[in-house]
């Protein structure tokens, strides 16, 4: 299957990358006065971990959301049902030293240090589309690696049809896991070949820097063409499995949230309509966005669905 590199965005969403450059630097440059900092003179390393990262493939001329919009406004039900308590609660959580285990069908399972897997996955920069289940989106310049880079160092075997996902069970700091709203921990899950398509990136951080605790450092999943829950944070487990693994909103509510999970505008949620969308850091006056199916990554990942009933498997 040819790949294409284009995404199916609107001309009139384009923003050219040096604009966004531009806006990056004034932040950049009015953080700093706001807190009294000297600016760094030409030829010094700019501010933010992943300042230099290279921009990657895929990534979309899109103008991106206020970072403060992204780093206030999370779904982070580990922590709360409430959008902005996560921020504060999630400061608690000690994501150093970190590890992944990695079992299931695969060559070479193990616990791997994140140190270890960031060091064999360059990073890079890609401006995606986000688009919630809940009907609002936003645009996030993401910091991380493509996911099946790193899933083929652990070589899977010829039984691997699926990817499994599981964050990691803290409730002591992770205060929302005394709840019962899901069964804990979180696990989301993916098939094989849409784990190892370019698009699927695992995140370490955006806008430069380091993932913030509340949008799910240090590791998270991003599959931009499907609504967010598929996006799983603080991932310490990957299984490999050759049948389909039951996660967890899927478990809670399977007649809302199908496994796959795929944006799209002609299939409704049954408490609501997803042809359009709110986008984040808008007015109460802003029109509402027509939803693209696929969240307007079509072009590339239509193929991985052909055949298939997308409203029978949603």
């Amino acid at each position: 299957m040819l790949i294409k590199t284009k995404s199916n965005i609107l001309s009139s969403e384009i923003t050219d990358r040096a604009v966004f450059e531009s806006r990056r630097e004034f932040i950049k440059t009015a953080t700093a006065l706001s807190a009294g900092f000297m600016l760094p003179s030409p030829g010094q390393a700019a501010t933010g971990k992943y300042a230099d990262a290279p921009v990657g493939p895929y990534s979309a001329k899109l103008q991106v959301t206020d970072r403060e919009d992204v780093a206030n406004y999370t779904n982070y039900y580990e922590f709360s049902t409430n959008k902005t308590d996560s921020t504060v609660l999630a400061k608690a959580l000690k994501t150093a030293p970190w590890t992944v285990e990695v079992t299931g069908e695969v060559e070479k399972p193990g616990v791997y240090n994140l140190e270890d897997i960031l060091k064999d996955n360059p990073v890079q920069e890609r401006i995606y589309r986000f688009r919630c289940v809940e009907a609002w989106s936003m645009v996030v310049p993401w910091i991380g690696f493509p996911l099946g880079d790193m899933l083929k160092r652990f070589k899977p075997t010829s039984k691997a049809k699926f990817v499994e996902f599981t964050t990691l069970n803290n409730p002591e700091i992770m205060v929302g896991q005394r709840s019962g709203v899901l069964d804990w921990p979180y696990v989301e899950g993916l098939r094989i070949d849409e784990a190892m398509h370019p698009l699927t990136m695992m995140v370490t951080g955006m806008y430069g820097d380091e993932l913030p605790n509340q949008n799910g450092a240090p590791l998270r999943l991003i599959v931009p063409w499907k609504y967010g829950f598929k996006s799983i944070k603080a991932i310490v487990k990957i299984r490999f499995m050759e049948t389909m693994p039951e996660t967890a909103w899927h478990k809670s509510a399977p007649g809302e949230y199908g496994f796959y999970a795929n944006v799209n505008p002609e299939v409704p949620h049954p408490r609501w309509s997803q042809s359009r969308e709110r986008v984040l850091g808008g007015s109460i006056f802003t029109p509402k966005r027509e939803t693209e199916k696929f969240n307007g990554y079509g072009e590339e990942v239509a193929a991985l669905y052909s055949g298939m009933d997308l409203k029978q498997y949603f």
